[in-house]
């Protein structure tokens, strides 16, 4: 199989590429990815020079960019998006563009025949929150946030060609999701370097949002379990079953590291924050996907990750672009 990876510069897509060429050694990757500020080839290092592997540097609402990179592929596997919630408030109009336009783009390519078929990755914040017992795959779609919005009218675009078109496309649903390579603006490496650097750690509200967590290896398993084995037009959703309140991950992320609770320091909330997320991910399961972490597992292998990959993330954190961005976002909390 060769497949268009969309976003394999970045977080889930580059463990997705590494896991695909380790364990289907027949198959191609093509990575189309911009290279925005969470897009980074270094998480690609170690396969850079595989011949089964190629970059191409482009935005997934060109085009002709895509019809190029798509050629001779089997599958697209959509992993490029704007994805960071905070992001979305400050800039709407950036995840409209590439989460919704992007993804028609996609959708048009596969349609046209350029490819066979279309995984769309997405997001458990497409259900919103969810005050009790954990949502299937039918469960109502409202997002309370811009980026949310984006990813749940880029599901419903892919659902709406499978019914019109008969455009073989298939969604996945990801839990919020950890390991490495993830950009450290997001909460879970936020907090893992800034403990690592004996800096506060900004909590949102009180602290007690329930979030289900899911190893970044596990996640990717289900995406290509999704991808080899489920249907055209279905939806999959993909969590551990992890559920854990943030104020308790950074008591536990601080306990690994050896750092004091006094470096956890409660924010102002941001607006429209969901307070909890659960999923029911028994129609994956039904195909044969178990998840090989648990929440501690997870954690764990995450902080040692990041303990241990200083050269990864330091530049990233000294670079103008993501002191700007927290300076903006945690000054004035």
């Amino acid at each position: 199989m060769k497949l268009l990876v969309t976003g394999a510069a970045g977080f889930i897509g580059s463990n997705f590429a590494h896991l695909a060429l380790a364990e289907r050694p027949d198959w191609e990757i093509v990575n189309l990815d911009k290279l925005t500020y969470a897009g980074n080839l270094d998480n690609l290092k170690d396969i850079q020079n595989d011949p089964r592997y190629r970059f191409v540097k482009g935005d997934i609402c060109d085009h002709g960019i895509v019809a190029e990179a798509t050629k001779g592929c089997d599958a697209i596997v959509n992993f490029a998006a704007e994805t960071h919630v905070d992001r979305s408030i400050m800039d709407p109009m950036a995840f409209l563009r590439t989460d919704m336009e992007g993804t028609f783009v996609l959708l048009e390519a596969v349609r046209e025949g350029a490819a066979g078929r279309l995984l769309q990755v997405s997001t458990d914040e497409v259900y919103g929150s969810i005050p009790e017992g954990a949502a299937d795959e039918s469960y109502r779609i409202r997002p309370s946030s811009p980026y949310s919005a984006s990813k749940a009218g880029a599901d419903l675009l892919c659902l709406s060609y499978w019914t019109t078109y008969g455009t073989p496309v298939t969604i996945t649903r990801g839990a919020n999701t950890l390991g490495p390579y993830q950009y450290p603006e997001k909460v879970i490496p936020l907090f893992a370097t800034n403990a690592l650097d004996d800096a506060r750690l900004p909590l949102y509200g009180d602290g007690l949002q329930c979030r289900e967590y899911t190893h970044v290896e596990d996640h990717c398993r289900g995406i290509l379990l999704a991808l080899e084995k489920g249907a055209p037009g279905e939806v999959y959703n993909i969590g551990a079953g992890n559920e854990m309140r943030n104020i308790d991950m950074a008591r536990f992320l601080l306990a690994e590291i050896g750092k004091p609770e006094s470096l956890i320091e409660h924010v102002k909330d941001r607006p429209g924050h969901d307070r909890r997320y659960a999923l029911d991910s028994g129609k994956l399961r039904s195909l044969g996907w178990q998840p090989r972490y648990d929440a501690t597992e997870a954690l764990r292998a995450t902080v040692q990750w990041y303990a241990e990959n200083r050269w990864w993330w330091e530049p990233i954190k000294s670079g103008d672009h993501y002191k700007d961005y927290y300076r903006r976002q945690y000054e004035e909390r």
